[in-house]
């Protein structure tokens, strides 16, 4: 029989958030695929493993209709992801599973390509020395192009085969750069450079398309022309820091490999790209790089094959677009942008005109069905995780119809309200409040105040990391904050708050803190303050600056800004945005949490995962030691495993666990809980 969705039980009618066991175990849904007909829709949907030692994905068939269950397509302990249909109606998918003549012992090492056909059991379809990172497939002719690396001196994948295996047999690591930079996120960057590998038919050999460069974030954003003889890739070239670094987009020839069209220059991003619907130009993100003076901005720009002419096409969008997805049926461009606590679908008609879809939420995973009338996505928000959904093309403002799908939630712990203020500018500043189950007058909620990353960000959808309802199940309201540096108020609220990390953000998030506390449902008496990332870097800075807090939880947060651009991943970024802390040290020192380390008062949680390399661990290590050196109450949460996120469910759920008796044991004066595995 086919395997349809359940939820995870819970007991004595509680939300799966009074339970972390439970939480972890709500499926995720991460992705969609729609086939080149329209008449099918497959997610990827992450459960987890057997052990609860994993999230391992798998494919599920949900109907475009809506009237069908969900019915789940492929399973392996692999797992198996990135699904896409070909123009025959067969689905692809990554998967690091064995299953063919060639590999019946498993010996091939990380994901090949599968095919999965409407009729019929699934086959590899391509391999590579080290797996395929990622692929695409040409709506008409169902070329494929992969993403996999190569090694220096290697042209192909045998070449390629053959080093690794010499690297492998000699047990050989070691890295030389002639280039920086060396790392990215949570990685060492090499020996392999991502290329582009593409096979224009399936007898045919891959072709060597070009390289993306080591240090690219988004290796694996290659897309193929409809029928097959295009392929567009960005590409990271490495130059002097911190202002030659490119970020390009390469339009290339399928079959050879030439480029056709590189756009990239010092001072912009280029990247995301996707061909129009007959494949005569392409569309993708141009954002302004910033400097010192000058914050991000960004628009989508289309790029005529023939003439190579450049269009803007949002002029006068006042907040960053992304997302964009082609119709098939003519030129309407759809893409998606972060606005007021939202991050709506946009239809722009061939004319220039932008419609607003969706009200309300966040959407990803655009699909447009072949007549451009339809769209699928995964809808989101702070109080719903991932949903498939269908819209209507042409509706403004409509809310979509939900299809049936893994993950539905039986409830919510509380309710999720917005809160209102006004800068010291007289900006309008807002937040999401969630508030818990029976707050009220007589019986006002503890708050803690959770500051997004970014900081160029919005708390505007759902996050597993970061989930406020797992405090709202302990009683706790969570506020989240929006203040200057988020995206979707408009380039002004980049303008007020450049150049002063710790300043106008800082007041902003004051300011919305003193509107909620001042609610009757809220005990001013007992707050704590948390972030990660960015986020962490604040709550050092207000525990550096201000006690009214009972409790603060840096994560991943910044504390010596000099010593931190000199060994994260993304030292050139930061230098134009701080300056050369040698002869432009002013930021450095204005903003470093680190100067007033002796100020601090109120008890401290610092976590941190020792493979983060965009905020490297010795900044978390060297919080730590100063909170011991000043005699502030303070533990230590740290990770060797992770990096600057924590992924591993059994992490996730002492991750939780610590945070909340921490806060607990500060905030409501509990007795302190020392979680069991640790």
């Amino acid at each position: 029989m086919p395997e349809t969705p359940d939820s995870p039980d819970t007991a004595g009618g509680a939300s799966a958030f009074h339970d972390l066991s439970a939480y972890l175990a709500l499926p995720r849904v991460n992705s969609l695929a729609l086939s080149a007909d329209g008449s099918r829709l497959v997610a990827a949907v992450q459960t987890l493993s057997g052990d609860s030692t994993r999230f391992v994905s798998g494919l599920w068939e949900v109907d475009p209709a809506g009237t069908r269950e969900a019915v789940r397509l492929t399973r392996s302990d692999k797992g198996e992801s990135g699904p896409a249909f070909g123009p025959d109606g067969a689905l692809y998918f990554l998967s690091g599973r064995p299953g063919d003549i060639d590999d019946a012992d498993g010996e091939h090492e990380g994901p090949a390509l599968w095919s999965l056909p409407a009729r019929g059991e699934a086959a590899v379809v391509a391999r590579h020395p080290g797996g395929i990172a990622a692929f695409t497939v040409a709506r008409d002719s169902g070329a494929l192009a992969v993403t996999a690396g190569l090694l220096p001196g290697a042209a192909d994948a045998e070449a390629h085969d053959k080093l690794r295996t010499a690297r492998k047999d000699a047990k050989v690591t070691a890295i030389l750069y002639e280039s920086g930079p060396t790392r990215a996120w949570d990685r060492d960057l090499g020996p392999e450079d991502p290329h582009v590998l593409v096979r224009a038919t399936p007898d045919a050999a891959l072709v060597d398309a070009g390289g993306q460069g080591e240090a690219l974030e988004n290796a694996g954003d290659a897309v193929l022309s409809p029928d097959g003889t295009r392929v567009a890739y960005t590409r990271f070239a490495a130059g002097r820091i911190p202002d030659e670094n490119r970020t390009a987009v390469v339009i290339a020839d399928a079959t050879t490999g030439e480029p056709l069209h590189v756009l990239g220059d010092t001072q912009h991003v280029y990247e995301a790209p996707a061909f129009t619907g007959d494949g005569t130009a392409v569309v993708l993100s141009r954002m302004f790089f910033p400097t010192y003076d000058e914050p991000w901005d960004g628009t989508l720009i289309r790029v005529d094959l023939a003439t190579g002419d450049v269009t803007d096409l949002l002029p006068g969008f006042d907040n960053w677009p992304g997302g964009a997805v082609c119709s098939p049926a003519d030129d309407t461009l759809f893409f998606t942008a972060d606005e007021r606590g939202h991050h709506p679908v946009f239809r722009r008609d061939p004319d220039g005109t932008v419609t607003r879809l969706t009200a309300s939420g966040a959407y990803g995973s655009l699909c447009v069905a072949p007549d451009g009338r339809t769209l699928y996505a995964l809808r989101n928000a702070v109080d719903s995780p991932p949903r498939p959904v269908r819209l209507d093309a042409a509706t403004a403002d409509q809310t979509p119809a939900e299809l049936p799908a893994p993950g539905a939630l039986d409830g919510l712990p509380g309710t999720l309200t917005e809160v209102h203020a006004e800068g010291d500018d007289g900006f309008p500043l807002r937040g999401w409040l969630v508030l818990p189950e029976g707050a009220c007058a007589d019986r006002p909620a503890p708050l803690l105040v959770s500051v997004h990353g970014g900081p160029q960000s919005s708390w505007n959808s759902w996050t597993w990391r970061w989930n406020p309802w797992p405090f709202a199940a302990r009683g706790y309201a969570v506020l989240l904050p929006d203040p200057a540096l988020s995206t979707g108020y408009g380039q002004r609220n980049h303008e007020r708050g450049w150049g002063q990390w710790g300043g106008r953000p800082y007041d902003d998030i004051m300011a919305l803190t003193d509107v909620t506390e001042a609610r009757d449902d809220i005990d001013a008496t007992r707050t704590g303050l948390a972030g990660g990332s960015y986020g962490g870097y604040m709550a050092n800075r207000v525990a550096t600056s201000t006690d009214r807090f009972k409790a603060i939880v840096s994560h991943a947060g910044l504390w010596d800004l000099r010593m931190f651009q000199g060994d994260t991943d993304v030292p050139w970024y930061f230098q134009r945005i701080f300056g050369d802390p040698l002869t432009r040290p002013e930021r450095y020192e204005a903003d470093s949490p680190y100067e007033n380390a002796a100020k601090i008062r109120t008890p401290m949680l610092v976590i941190h995962g020792a493979k983060d390399y965009r905020v490297p661990v010795g900044q978390g290590a060297a919080l730590f030691q100063d909170l011991q050196r000043f005699e502030v109450p303070a533990k230590y949460l740290y990770f060797p495993e992770e990096t600057h996120w924590i992924l591993a469910p059994g992490h996730i759920k002492v991750w939780y666990e610590t945070f909340l008796n921490f806060l607990d044991h500060h905030v409501l004066g509990a007795e302190w809980q020392r979680p069991g595995l640790l």
